[in-house]
C-alpha cells in the first residue's frame, strides 16, 4: 500500500462521502438545498483530480502495482457511474416530474455498457499477454465526463448567475454520451486481434 495507492483509496472514500451527500438532495423540496450541490461539485472534482496525481506519482516514482492498476481504474468507475446513476435519479426530479440534471436514464445504460464492453475487451487482451492501456479515446472521455457532472451540478446550483452555462447543459451531457459511445469504438478497434481469434474448442 504504497502513495499513489493510498491517495487511490482515498478517492474511493471521498466518492463515498459524495454518494452520501447527493443522496440526500431532493428537487421536489419546498427550498432544494442547492448549496449541498456546491460541496458535492468541489468534492468530485478532487476526487478526479487526485486520478491524475495518483498515475504520476506511481510513474515518477517507479511504483506501478497490480495493486494499483486494479484499484485506481475500479475507483474511477465507482466514482463517475456513482455521480451519473444519482444524477439521473429521483433526487433530481423536480415537483412538475422533470428531470432538471437533463441526464436521462437511458444516458446512464450507454455509459455503463461502454465501460462494461472496454472492461471486458481489456481482461481479454491482458490475458493474452497483448498491453490494454488506456489511449486518448479514454482520457478524453474521462475528462468530458468528469467535468459534465461538475457542470451539471454548479448550474443547477446557481441556475440564475450560471444562466447561459445552464442553457448549454442538454448540450453538454449529450455530448458526452457520444465521445464515449465513440470511445468505445476506438478500444473495438485496438482490442480486434482477440476478438478475430478462433475459440479453442473444449477438450
Amino acid at each position: 500500500m504504497n502513495l499513489p495507492n493510498q491517495i487511490t483509496v482515498a478517492r474511493l472514500l471521498m466518492a463515498i462521502v459524495f454518494f452520501v451527500l447527493l443522496v440526500q438532495f431532493d428537487m421536489k423540496a419546498p427550498t432544494p438545498r442547492l448549496g449541498m450541490l456546491d460541496v458535492c461539485a468541489a468534492l468530485f472534482l478532487v476526487a478526479a483530480l487526485t486520478d491524475i496525481v495518483d498515475g504520476y506519482l506511481a510513474r515518477k516514482l517507479n511504483k506501478v502495482t497490480s495493486l494499483g492498476r486494479v484499484l485506481d481504474p475500479f475507483v474511477d468507475k465507482i466514482l463517475v457511474l456513482g455521480a451519473y446513476i444519482f444524477l439521473a435519479g429521483d433526487g433530481f426530479v423536480d415537483g412538475t416530474g422533470r428531470l432538471v440534471s437533463d441526464v436521462a436514464p437511458w444516458m446512464v445504460v450507454v455509459i455503463l455498457a461502454r465501460e462494461l464492453l472496454v472492461t471486458s475487451l481489456r481482461s481479454a487482451n491482458e490475458a493474452s499477454g497483448r498491453a490494454f492501456g488506456a489511449n486518448w479515446h479514454g482520457k478524453l472521455k474521462m475528462f468530458l465526463q468528469s467535468a459534465t457532472v461538475v457542470w451539471v451540478l454548479l448550474t443547477l446550483a446557481h441556475p440564475v448567475p450560471l444562466a447561459f452555462f445552464a442553457a448549454l447543459r442538454p448540450w453538454v451531457v449529450y455530448l458526452t454520451v457520444l465521445v464515449t459511445v465513440g470511445s468505445a469504438f476506438s478500444y473495438l478497434r485496438a482490442g480486434r486481434g482477440v476478438l478475430s481469434q478462433t475459440p479453442v474448442p473444449n477438450p
